[in-house]
């Protein structure tokens, strides 16, 4: 084993460890703070890395997974839902925005046109990462300026595609400019094209077979296989790994199997991604920095301010108040992780010299780490309005409260029907690949996977105060996915189906706000048929049911049979 490459992993596992959760305590965030270890442990500081190409390689993985993702969260239905905010404002701002950039490189500062023409576009998009995690700590994601943010960082996540086909041809000198962009306009049709004949008529029956007969890990290997085969694939044609990565996160997007494959590569993406962004980080080379501090303060200032400028009155235009325009602006000013991924492509390719991607770095860099100051400012501008008043523009209806039910069999099937006849919405998830493919079939939101991975959880979108009902036949199968919600969402409302009293007694102990025994409720049913067929009163055997009901319960409470009576409504016993 080589341990000098061992030794270079653990010296950035520390940097990471140590650099990362204090850069979140001083409000930079995770980006930032994986960058600036890169830095320390990179030749501008202490050195202490030397084979940068070689991890390099390995965080092109990070790339990787990171469009498989953002692919995965690109819905067609959610991005029709916004399509207004998405493709009006969005396409507006990275145009508008990219033109003037690409302009000012090629007019100002002599860019050669090529690398101009993927500057401004590049500069143009922001950090989804970054500007998600300052929304969801503002708590202003369901609010007029986290819609009209998100609108854009959509918009912006679509656009990479033709960027990374752009960057392909703009390397290959014997095209024309009208050639380049020609080329990356078929190119993306074609990707468009490949997306829906792949996932309709190959991906589904394959994974839906893979989940059928195979076990966890050979479901976890498809995954990785669906991600790297694409990524391969589009090597091979000349085109980037990222851009098949994103292709394959396409053709899952709307898949019933989408949660639990993002369950299965979360984990390897963040710490590849990390990877990548101290990559960078060692790849900046602080001496340009420090020989012309000025310029690069100056190129980082005319960035913001040009951002900004342009989007004022383009949120002005699709309806926001000026408030929330500026706000808007201001958090959406600095350039994001997808310009690094660009540059550095573009770099490899040789589009960009050392030079110009040496600047490049530190214009990103140092945009990202003025980000926090600048997003407090927006909040405040944004906050100013009352998010119960019309800006609210996502704000959730208290009665819209997503319902989720794990376990779709007989008991879950039947509790959907009732929801529905209710016209409550709700999401369901089953490790039956069969079942899943049936209700899907007949229009229902049944997902595959496991229960018990808190990332198939957190990709399902529980949030504390929904309400999850557990069905699931196996009786420790369901103590165990109770265990987990309540470890990873202690403000879920959760609802268990138990065997027994023995059962539910277990099942209360892990974190259930409520459970049900199968086999009392059935002897009861049965009970009740039985009585009314007898010439007894029915009034009389309504009150020796609901007394039996609560003498069997009260074991749950901790009470003896006969103590103080739980609160009946309707005729059956609910227990708080």
């Amino acid at each position: 084993m080589n341990m000098g490459y061992l030794a270079d992993i653990v010296i950035l596992l520390v940097a990471a460890v140590v650099a990362v959760p204090l850069s979140r305590v001083v409000g930079l965030g995770v980006v930032p703070g994986f960058l600036v270890a890169g830095i320390v442990v990179g030749p501008s500081v202490l050195g202490l890395i030397d084979n940068r190409a070689e991890i390099a390689h390995i965080a092109e993985f990070g790339v990787v997974l990171l469009l498989f993702v953002i692919g995965m969260e690109l819905k067609p239905a959610r991005l029709w839902s916004m399509r207004r905010l998405v493709f009006g404002l969005g396409g507006l701002q990275v145009l508008l925005t990219g033109i003037a950039i690409s302009a000012f490189a090629y007019l100002l500062f002599g860019v050669d046109l090529r690398a101009a023409i993927l500057i401004g576009p590049a500069l143009a998009l922001s950090s989804t990462a970054f500007v998600l995690q300052l929304l969801t700590e503002q708590g202003m994601l369901e609010s007029r300026y986290g819609e009209s943010s998100i609108a854009v960082l959509l918009f912006q996540d679509l656009a990479v595609v033709p960027l990374l086909v752009l960057v392909s041809f703009l390397a290959a000198a014997d095209l024309s400019i009208q050639e380049d962009i020609g080329y990356a306009v078929l190119e993306a049709v074609a990707i468009l094209s490949l997306i829906v004949v792949g996932g309709r008529y190959l991906l589904q029956p394959i994974l839906h077979r893979v989940a059928r007969y195979g076990s966890s890990e050979v479901f976890t290997a498809s995954a990785a296989l669906l991600v790297l085969g694409a990524a391969l694939l589009m090597e091979m044609i000349g085109l980037s790994m990222a851009m098949g990565a994103f292709v394959a996160g396409l053709l899952v997007a709307d898949s019933e199997f989408r949660h639990q494959i993002l369950a299965e590569i979360q984990p390897a993406r963040g710490l590849l991604i990390g990877l990548f962004f101290m990559s960078m980080g060692m790849s900046l080379e602080l001496s340009q920095l420090f020989a012309t501090p000025l310029a690069s303060v100056g190129l980082v200032l005319l960035l913001l301010l040009t951002k900004a400028v342009l989007m004022w009155p383009l949120a002005r235009l699709f309806g926001c108040s000026s408030r929330i325009a500026m706000a808007t602006a201001l958090l959406l000013a600095q350039s994001g992780e997808f310009a690094l991924v660009l540059f550095a492509v573009a770099f490899e390719t040789d589009l960009l010299n050392e030079g110009l991607f040496q600047q490049l770095l530190v214009v990103v860099i140092l945009s990202m780490l003025a980000t926090p100051p600048i997003a407090g400012l927006a909040y405040r501008l944004a906050s100013g309005k009352n998010r119960g008043s019309p800006e609210a523009g996502l704000a959730k209806d208290a009665a819209a409260t997503p319902v989720v039910i794990i376990g779709f069999g007989r008991v879950g099937s039947r509790i959907g029907q009732i929801l529905e006849m209710r016209e409550i919405p709700y999401l369901a998830i089953d490790s039956n690949a069969d079942i899943v493919m049936q209700e899907r079939g007949a229009g229902r939101p049944v997902f595959y996977g496991d229960a018990r991975q808190q990332d198939v959880l957190k990709s399902m979108g529980l949030v504390d105060g929904c309400q999850v009902i557990v069905t699931v036949d196996d009786f420790r199968v369901a103590e165990q996915v109770v265990s987990c919600l309540h470890r990873a969402f202690p403000g879920l409302g959760i609802l268990a189906r138990g065997h027994d009293l023995e059962h539910c007694r277990r099942l209360q102990a892990r974190g259930a706000a409520f459970t049900v025994s199968e086999n009392l409720e059935a002897s009861i049913a049965l009970a009740q048929a039985a009585l009314a067929a007898l010439p007894l009163d029915a009034a009389e055997n309504g009150l020796v049911i609901d007394r039996f009901r609560e003498d069997y319960y009260a074991g749950l409470m901790g009470r003896h049979p006969g103590a103080t009576k739980t609160t009946v409504a309707g005729g059956p016993a609910k227990r708080r």
